[in-house]
Order: structure tokens, then C-alpha cells, then sequence
């Protein structure tokens, strides 16, 4: 703890908390702002710090960090709370929690009069929660400006652009610990990245000194396809002719056990090969890392208010994103960081920055939850953002809204809105929720819903998966051609009638964790 560089600066941001509001922190990669900033609070005397973080196992894995840090059980002094596990108590001064939580939270608490200090991190990915917990946290600190501090932490973002935003409060930079990283640039765009991966890991793998090597692919199914052609080229190399190597996969549809592997020690003269989504960008550290490999790409949900329909993309990253890749391999040593495209796409084509999840997404669960606050001076089509929607998305989503009986037609939040806004599922499967009820059907429905929330449980067959199942896809229930909704019931319920049998889905191509995370929804929905 006593080399990270945020320490030198305690006294200076606790000077700067205490004299402000909100304070801006710009910490570059290394700085230890995610473990060491609550702690500081907390040793200082604030009383309950709230730290949010836009993922998952994010808020997991740096929870489980400070709690040793500090000596203490997890879920005591310090403790996190992520959507349907809450790992906490009556005695927790530092809480790690999605942005979607502390978002839930204020619909009992407006004014989260629970939390002295709030601390967002991970601004700079600009994910929709944490854009609108910015405004929100404008209009709170005007409201609480006595017993309350807001820190706006991030390693890239744009520190004067969000003084601006929130009347030009103080920011302040603390350096990195950051190892040169060599780039490395490919001379052309490969025609398929998976395979250039491939090829350019085990080069490494073979060639290049000890040290971990994290590759950065687009979703679930390239990790696994990877993985899986990583697992055999290794047991093809000759016995001593390199170190071992073990192989992990890093995304957030993995249940939290199996996410926390990665951060385990390799056993010796063994090298790690961690193939992740964007997940792995920051806030995770994993030690040992020296080696990454950035195929470029990111998979991205947008959303259009004309169609009214997400898709899921694969595009191009940012070069704050592909900076915050590279920097992935200079926390212990010096590194190297090889892009799987020409240095002239980077320069010429990037984006400077990653465009904001809110001017992609569908605000209708925005601005319901906006609106079921009840707050008389936020209005929804002029409420302060730090980079505004188009007023087409905000439009789209009061229709949307107007539709399934949300709000009225002066757009105030009904009865029927107000239940919706407590169950932490998208308006339209809430309303589904409501209409189920009234016809008897609540468990089908939520067994629905919990499916739909979730990323796909039905995986593309791969020709060395297809050899070892014992049954084809082909004998899974069709839906008796009623649709994919009818036919995500009868998966789960023939799940159900095997008693839950692993096997099962393994052998029928379905990703186990999401069918399990589906049937783990239906059942906390049931006591929503």
C-alpha cells in the first residue's frame, strides 16, 4: 500500500474533500484510487462511504481487496452489494455497489442520507447509471451541502469537461504507477482476429519470457471459442519445450467463483492466459500480467428509438480504450502490448473517446425511475446531464412509457408506473410482470423475464462441442412455433424436470450459468 502513488497525495485530497463539495479525482492507471481513497475517508472519520463501480465483478473483486487490506471479514467493515446479493451489515463503513444499486437505493432514500461520503469510480466509462447518478449527485449536494461529499474518480476522463459540469469544483491529478509498455502494431488488419489471437499468444507463449498474457475479445462466445483452441494447442506443444500455461475466460456472464480464479497466483513455472471482454479495462487488476493482446474490437449494445429495438455490435474501440488495454500490461514490469491492427487505423480512425452509454440506450427505465422520485424540480426533457441525449431518445421513451400505462398524458408517474419503477427489470417486462399477475400466470412469466434479462442461454454450436453432446439442439422444445419467449419456458421447465441437471445443459449446447441466474432471478422476484 505504501507504493502506491495516491498515498503521497492523502493530505492533499483530504484538505480538498473537506473544503468541497464535489471534488474531481483524475487518477492514471496504478494510482490505487479504487482501494485506497475509501480508506483514507474512512481512517479521517466519514462514516459510511458508498463506492460505485459500473460492473459487477468490479465491485466484487475490489471489495475483496480493501476488506483484506484492512484485515477485516468481507461483509462486515467493508462490503459490497451488486444486483441480487448484498454482502453487507449493520457494521459496513465502506460499501462497493453498482451504479445500479445506489440508483435502487434512492428510490426508499431520495437523498441517500445513509452514505457521508459517495464516491463514483470508473466515471470515464460513461455508463447510464452513473450519468444520471452525476446529475442526481448535482442536485443532492445543493440539498445536503453540510453533511455530504461527492468524488468523481476516473483514470481518462475528461477532468475540466466535469468541473465544468458541476460549477467548476476542484480537480486533482495523481500519477500512475505504470511500467513502460512496448506497442506493437500489426501491418494490416487481420481477416479474423480470433485466429490472429490465437496464433500471436502462443508465439508469445513460446518465445517470450514468464509473464501472464491477457487477450481482449468482443463477448462470451469468441472467449470460449478461444479458449478452447488455447486449451488444445497447449497440450500439442512438446513437453518441456516451454513453461505450462493455464487458461481462464473473463466475462461478466461467469458466476462470481469462477470470476475470482483469475486473480489466483499461478502454480510454478506456469503462465496465465486470461482471454476477457472489455471488463478487464480497469478497476480489475490482476497481478502478473506483461503480455496483452487487443484485437480492437468491443461488442456494443445500440439502440434505435425509431425501431424501438436493441442490437448487439461488434465496433471498433475508443483510444481511451485501447490506452487503458495497453496500460493493463505495465502494472509490475515492463510489458508489451501487441494491437492486432495498423498504428495509421488507430491514429485515423479511432474515436478520441468511447460515445456514452445514455446517447445509445433506451431511457424509458431512466425516466421512470427519474419520475418515480417524485423530485418537483427535475424535468425529464431538460434534466442536467453531462452529455445530453437526443431529444428523440428522451421522446421515444415517454411514449414507451405513455403505452403500458407508465404515466399519463400530462406524464405523470401513475400507480401502475410506481409498481413498475420497484421491480428492477426493464418497464416493458415489469408491466408483463403486472399483466401476468392478473391472469394467473406469474411463475411462466417471471421464469420469462428472468431468461430475457439475462445474455442468451442458447450458445452457437461449435463442431467440437457438437462431437460430445449425446443429444442434438434439435430435440430442444421449438416454442411449438409461438415464438422464442414461449420457447425460453420450455427450456427452463425441461431443465426443471431433470432436476436441474448440469449435464443436461452441457449436453444441449446451453450456457449453464445464465439458465441457473434465470431460475436465481425468478426466485428473488417472487419476494420483490
Amino acid at each position: 500500500m505504501a507504493t502506491l502513488p495516491i498515498v503521497q497525495y492523502e493530505e492533499k485530497i483530504i484538505e480538498t474533500v473537506e473544503n468541497n463539495s464535489i471534488v474531481v479525482i483524475i487518477g492514471e492507471t496504478g494510482s490505487g484510487k479504487s482501494t485506497q481513497l475509501s480508506q483514507m475517508l474512512h481512517r479521517r472519520g466519514y462514516s459510511k462511504i458508498a463506492v460505485t463501480q459500473p460492473r459487477r465483478v468490479a465491485a466484487v473483486s475490489v471489495a475483496r481487496r480493501v476488506a483484506q487490506e484492512l484485515g477485516v471479514q468481507l461483509g462486515e467493515e467493508v462490503g459490497y452489494a451488486i444486483r441480487f446479493e448484498d454482502r453487507t451489515s449493520r457494521n459496513t463503513r465502506i460499501k462497493y455497489l453498482t451504479d445500479g444499486v445506489l440508483l435502487r437505493e434512492s428510490l426508499a432514500d431520495p437523498e441517500l442520507n445513509d452514505y457521508s461520503v459517495i464516491i463514483l469510480d470508473e466515471a470515464h466509462e460513461r455508463s447510464l447509471n452513473t450519468d444520471i447518478l452525476m446529475g442526481l449527485m448535482k442536485r443532492l449536494v445543493k440539498l445536503r451541502s453540510s453533511n455530504l461529499k461527492v468524488l468523481i474518480t476516473s483514470a481518462t476522463l475528461d477532468g475540466d469537461k466535469v468541473s465544468k459540469f458541476f460549477r467548476d469544483c476542484p480537480v486533482l491529478n495523481i500519477p500512475g504507477k505504470l511500467f513502460p509498455v512496448e506497442v506493437l502494431y500489426s501491418k494490416e488488419r487481420p481477416v479474423n482476429y480470433l485466429d490472429t489471437a490465437l496464433k500471436t499468444a502462443l508465439d508469445i507463449h513460446v518465445r517470450q519470457p514468464e509473464g501472464d498474457i491477457l487477450i481482449f475479445m468482443t463477448g462470451q462466445d469468441d472467449i470460449e471459442k478461444l479458449v478452447s483452441k488455447l486449451e488444445d494447442e497447449v497440450r500439442s506443444l512438446d513437453e518441456g519445450s516451454c513453461m505450462d500455461a493455464i487458461i481462464f475466460p473473463l466475462h461478466g456472464s461467469l458466476p462470481p467463483e469462477l470470476q475470482v480464479r483469475v486473480f489466483n497466483p499461478p502454480p510454478p513455472n506456469c503462465r496465465r492466459i486470461i482471454v476477457a471482454t472489455n471488463i478487464a479495462e480497469t478497476s480489475l487488476t490482476v497481478d502478473g500480467v506483461v503480455y496483452v493482446i487487443d484485437s480492437g474490437y468491443v461488442k456494443q449494445r445500440q439502440y434505435n428509438p425509431s425501431s424501438r429495438m436493441y442490437s448487439l455490435e461488434v465496433v471498433q474501440i475508443s483510444k481511451v480504450q485501447a490506452n487503458q488495454r495497453a496500460g493493463r500490461a505495465g502494472r509490475t514490469r515492463p510489458g508489451k502490448c501487441y494491437r492486432l491492427y495498423p498504428s495509421q487505423l488507430y491514429h485515423d480512425e479511432f474515436l478520441d473517446v468511447t460515445v456514452p452509454e445514455i446517447q445509445r440506450s433506451s431511457l424509458a427505465g431512466s425516466v421512470l425511475y427519474l419520475k418515480s422520485l417524485d423530485l418537483p424540480d427535475i424535468d425529464i426533457l431538460k434534466f442536467d446531464f453531462l452529455d445530453s441525449p437526443s431529444s428523440e431518445s428522451l421522446q421515444d421513451a415517454l411514449k414507451q412509457l405513455y403505452l403500458i400505462d407508465a404515466i399519463d398524458e400530462n406524464g405523470a408517474i401513475t400507480s401502475i408506473g410506481r409498481k413498475m419503477a420497484e421491480l428492477p427489470l426493464e418497464p416493458s417486462l415489469s408491466r408483463t410482470l403486472m399483466e401476468a399477475n392478473n391472469y394467473g400466470c406469474i411463475t411462466e412469466a417471471l421464469t420469462v423475464a428472468a431468461m430475457l434479462s439475462t445474455e442468451t442461454a442458447l450458445l452457437p454450436g461449435q463442431s467440437k462441442t457438437e462431437k460430445k453432446r449425446k443429444r442434438p439442439l434439435s430435440n430442444l422444445p421449438d416454442g411449438f412455433g409461438l415464438g422464442d419467449h414461449i420457447q425460453l419456458l420450455q427450456i427452463y421447465e425441461r431443465w426443471y424436470q431433470t432436476d436441474y441437471d448440469i449435464g443436461w445443459c452441457k449436453d444441449h449446447g446451453l450456457q449453464v450459468g445464465i439458465i441457473m441466474y434465470s431460475g436465481i432471478s425468478m426466485i428473488k422476484c417472487i419476494h420483490l
